[in-house]
């Protein structure tokens, strides 16, 4: 029952920080990893599934509710969906190989939702970067503790 709690947790976590919400779950997959009580290979699958989803869920907003941004409770300043938008527009869906990248990758994921980027290449790409993060750092973690 402990390791359902600690993958829910690490679930919710990288899920919320691919969110406009403002959270790191880097520090949560290395707490985890160096405690060594779960597979890596686990932890890694849990906290990809969770920020990809994440990141879904911002495809979604830009989608559906840009018509609302000058609103005060949208969720992305104005400021920064313009400097995502004009990231975007400028480097196009390749852009999104960056959306790992903390305060820019959140807005980007939703400029492609805005600009309506295709789904299946959004998720495609998001998943790449997403996936592609954990690894790395899962790699380095494992390699600096043994």
């Amino acid at each position: 029952m402990a390791d359902l709690a600690v993958y829910a947790g690490l679930f919710l976590t990288a899920f919320v920080a691919a969110t406009i919400l403002p959270m790191q779950s880097e520090a949560a997959l290395v707490g985890l990893l160096l405690l060594d009580a779960q597979p890596a290979w686990l932890l890694v699958t849990v906290a990809s599934i969770g920020n990809v989803l994440g990141s879904v869920v911002n495809w979604l907003l830009g989608r559906f509710i840009e018509r609302y941004r000058d609103r005060r409770w949208f969720p992305v300043r104005p400021a920064a969906l313009d400097r995502a938008g004009a990231w975007y527009r400028r480097y196009g869906k390749w852009s999104l190989l960056l959306s790992w990248l903390p305060i820019i990758g959140d807005p980007l994921t939703v400029a492609a939702g805005v600009l309506r980027e295709p789904f299946p290449v959004f998720l495609f790409l998001v998943a790449l970067a997403k996936i592609g993060r954990y690894l790395v750092l899962t790699i380095a973690t494992l390699g600096l503790a043994g």
